[in-house]
């Protein structure tokens, strides 16, 4: 069986492919927000991964925060895997501002607004090359 993402990270847009996983964007203007999700099929939980594919995760987390950080220059970044609705392994990398609609509780079960289509994907190129920029060094 090959690797299928789950129908709820199937509606998000295509970013970009790691070695290791497929970055999504989410549709909310309010956040900017990603996920990455492993590209192995039957990925439920981190204890699914062996060691080695464990730190491959982690430095792409570490590798597209630090692209949201440089793009968005955000107060904070939320780091999450909540599987609860969506079970298959995925990682949120959210930029949260203070004084943003939410802040600073959490933007879990809010009502998202949508981007504007030329806007998400303006966005989208621009997460993209600010991550293959930083897989280059």
């Amino acid at each position: 069986m090959g690797f299928e993402l789950h129908p709820n990270l199937a509606t998000k847009d295509f970013v970009c492919d790691l070695p290791f996983c497929r970055v999504l964007l989410e549709d909310n203007q309010d956040f900017p927000w990603i996920f990455l999700v492993p590209r192995k099929a039957g990925v439920r939980n981190m204890c699914d991964l062996t060691t080695e594919e464990r730190l491959v995760l982690m430095r792409e987390i570490e590798l597209c925060e630090k692209a949201m950080m440089r793009l968005f220059q955000p107060t904070q970044t939320n780091v999450a895997m909540i599987g609860n609705v969506t079970p298959q392994l995925h990682v949120h990398i959210i930029c949260r501002f203070q004084g943003d609609l939410y802040w600073p509780d959490t933007v879990w079960g809010m009502r998202a607004r949508p981007y504007l289509s030329t806007m998400k994907y303006q966005t989208i190129e621009r997460i993209k090359k600010e991550i293959l920029a930083l897989c280059q060094k």
